[in-house]
């Protein structure tokens, strides 16, 4: 059987066995519905409003959940047979902390009985999946944006940067911004995850975002509870505020020169490898008009070696950017667990879970 490769986000959980030229089986979101015990199934209005979130901002926080999470996702959907388990590798986000690390492979072990675990940062496994040991992953995802250098495979830690800024908060900005134009209607937060997801674009750059604030074509949309919404400008502003915080109210550099900036902290003699192998990843990093913006502001930025994308391989599955860490766990899977270099149980029961940070790095 298959090793089982999970990247857990915010937002999403990406799961299945380790194909690496396919897309991950499982793609649901991490939100959960809790039921109180004496509810009727009958009675969805009593389940609607209680949700859960297992992972924030990129960390497992509520243990109980995540393992409810994991048990549908490896026994249900994955066909995992209680007394059979399989192995394991799990993606970790940049600075997941020591604690989190030993809580996981401590639930896997000892709860879920499998047979063998590993785990990597999803920075090194989101180069390996477009086919590089060596570059920079800029990765936004859904609570969080990490920008993480990468020399031979190996993080540096010293020079990554983690921002608490996600594809939430831009959410979070588009509600306020269509408040401001359509003040009669009530707009939930899902609702307007799903207004971005359809809309949200980049302006391809801040001269053409200026112009686009004093006209913009208005589109009408309609909400699945009959309300009617106009949207305008504030489609852009989403993605403008991934290159000029200030949009946000925030003091801080845009993306662009984010990464320049944590690049300038490594060897001067790796700045090149880099910079030219640099990969875009997370959902909100498929918006409309997002790479070329990147692009464009890059070639702008104020470095002597200036950024430049990676493209993923043509024989990967599409939408790569979306999940490109789950692709680089399944190659990676392919390697660590024939060649034994995973934890075992038997690793497991001598050290505990503190054996994770010596074999897994």
């Amino acid at each position: 059987m298959e090793a089982v490769v999970v990247d857990a986000g915010s937002k999403l959980l990406k799961a299945g066995f380790a194909i690496p030229d396919q897309a991950p089986s499982m793609i649901i979101p991490t939100q959960m519905k809790r039921m109180p015990i004496d509810a009727s199934l009958d009675d969805p209005s009593l389940v609607e409003d209680i949700t859960v979130d297992p992972i924030v901002r990129g960390f497992v926080k509520d243990w109980d959940a995540m393992e409810d999470l994991l048990h549908h996702v490896l026994y249900t959907g994955l066909g995992w047979e209680m007394g059979n388990e399989g192995q394991i590798l799990f993606t970790d986000p940049l600075c997941t902390p020591k604690a989190v690390r030993e809580q996981l492979v401590q639930l896997m072990f000892e709860t879920f009985n499998i047979s063998g675990f590993y785990a990597s940062e999803q920075a090194v496994l989101s180069l390996y999946a477009v086919g590089r040991i060596s570059g920079c992953t800029v990765d936004i995802g859904h609570g969080k944006i990490d920008i993480a250098p990468v020399i031979e495979g190996a993080v540096q830690h010293i020079a990554s940067r983690r921002f608490e800024l996600g594809g939430l908060d831009l959410t979070k900005l588009l509600v306020q911004e269509l408040a401001k134009s359509n003040p009669q209607v009530k707009l939930s937060l899902s609702d307007a995850e799903k207004i971005k997801e359809q809309y949200a674009c980049c302006a391809e750059d801040d001269v053409n975002y200026e112009k686009i604030q004093v006209s913009c074509p208005v589109e009408q949309h309609t909400l699945p509870d009959g309300q009617v919404i106009m949207i305008g400008k504030e489609r852009y502003t989403i993605g403008e505020a991934l290159f000029q915080p200030s949009v946000m109210g925030l003091e801080a550099h845009g993306i662009v020169e984010q990464l320049v900036r944590s690049i300038s902290t490594v060897s001067s003699e790796n700045h090149r490898q880099l910079l030219e192998n640099t990969v875009l990843c997370g959902g909100t990093a498929s918006m409309t008009g997002f790479e070329d913006r990147f692009q464009k502001e890059a070639s702008l930025c104020s470095s002597a070696i200036r950024p430049s994308l990676v493209k993923p391989p043509e024989y990967m599955p599409e939408n790569l950017i979306t999940y490109s860490a789950w692709v680089g766990g399944a190659i990676l899977a392919k390697v660590v667990f024939p060649q034994n270099q995973h934890i075992t149980k038997a690793d497991y029961d001598e050290n505990g879970p503190a054996v994770v940070h010596r074999k897994c790095f």
